[in-house]
């Protein structure tokens, strides 16, 4: 695929790969309640875990960062013609429509989850050295503070920092820092009711 149509249609594809509401069908297909219907209404894997099980919060948690992964490589793969460095580009555009699609899914009347584990798939395709520092300081603040939104909002807005830092010191190129920054924009936004709850003391630890 080349050219703007076909850069297009990757972006759509990755659309389509995010907006796959995995959440959704392996709550169901787990004879769990629906998801949306439950909890925060959400179908990422923090409410699938408690409305569902660890099991199936587990499941949703790898598919959904799959999502995020698979819309990255594909568009790198198949994107083959185009000025210098643009493969990356495409690729990262399509790693963010993945998210905006997990949370505006077509498929479930533009609803959807929060974003962070499609974002950290995408971001992983994109820029596994990222990743890697960010991960550890989600795991921490998680564990120690027992909020996912907390651990999910600190990583989005560091997210363009660490990447843009990766940038500037040629470690990747600036198609990832695009990436983390839109990534970011949309997995806080799509957190603003935890971030309300969280400023008013009544956000839900984990375990809950």
């Amino acid at each position: 695929m080349n050219g703007i149509l076909g850069a297009t249609g990757l972006v759509v594809i990755g659309y389509l790969l995010g907006a796959l509401p995995i959440g959704l069908l392996v709550a169901l297909l787990s004879g769990g309640a629906d998801p949306r219907q439950a909890g925060s209404g959400r179908t990422g894997a923090t409410n699938v875990l408690r409305t569902v099980g660890p099991a199936a919060a587990a499941t949703v948690a790898l598919l959904d960062l799959g999502k995020g992964v698979a819309a990255v490589l594909v568009a790198r793969w198949l994107y083959q013609a185009g000025p210098a460095g643009s493969p990356e580009w495409v690729a990262a555009a399509a790693g963010l429509a993945a998210v905006i699609g997990h949370v505006r899914s077509v498929f479930i009347g533009f609803s959807g989850g929060r974003g962070m584990a499609t974002f950290t798939g995408a971001m992983l395709a994109a820029s596994p050295l990222a990743v890697a520092i960010l991960l550890p300081v989600f795991l921490v603040v998680v564990w120690r503070w027992r909020f996912v939104s907390l651990g999910s909002v600190l990583v989005a807005v560091v997210a363009p920092v660490v990447a843009g830092v990766l940038s500037l010191a040629g470690q990747t190129s600036p198609a990832p820092f695009a990436l983390a920054a839109g990534g970011a924009a949309v997995v806080t936004i799509a957190h603003r009711d935890n971030i309300a709850r969280l400023r008013a003391g009544t956000e839900r630890r984990l375990g809950r």
